[in-house]
């Protein structure tokens, strides 16, 4: 059964080992860059909630979820305002196209709508344009892009 758990010192370095295949590093931050902006953002005043994606007692992804802007975001978005973001998702190039990424998004909405940080009218993310798997994944959710950009990556928003 495929589930999220915090990352904490007893599973850091398992879901820092996790790659994706080559062809796919421009996609996605590697899991220590991650969680070390996740650090960063709470030490900043931001919410950020880092997840390994297991099945079972094997780690097969990573997941994070942030809410709102901290104190050193730059020139962020204007949905970031207020709102949950679906951060990062990576699953491990050994465990891809085994539905553990769409389960990682279902798990990753319905944490979001406990509204742990408070309430929210939307979850957004954001992705590579050129990354079409990704874009497939968050449209069979409902997000939709909104024609706005996160650097040189396409946003997406679903209404909670």
């Amino acid at each position: 059964m495929v589930r999220i758990e915090k990352i904490t010192g007893k599973n850091v370095w398992e879901i820092i080992e996790l790659r994706v295949k080559n062809s796919q590093q421009t996609f996605v931050a590697a899991n220590m860059t991650s969680i070390v902006e996740a650090y960063t953002a709470i030490t900043g005043n931001g919410y950020a909630f880092p997840f390994g994606i297991y099945d079972g007692n094997i780690a097969v992804g990573f997941l994070m979820i942030g809410y709102d802007v901290d104190d050193d975001w730059e020139n962020p978005p204007q949905i970031a305002k207020n709102n949950y973001n679906l951060w990062r998702l990576m699953i491990d190039e050994r465990y891809q196209h085994k539905g553990y990424g769409k389960a990682a998004v279902k798990l990753a909405l319905d944490f979001i709508k406990t509204m742990p940080c408070g309430k929210a009218e939307y979850c957004w993310l954001s992705y590579e344009p050129e990354n079409i798997h990704a874009k497939e994944l968050y449209h069979s959710f409902g997000f939709s892009e909104t024609g706005e950009f996160d650097g040189e990556e396409q946003i997406a928003v679903l209404k909670l």
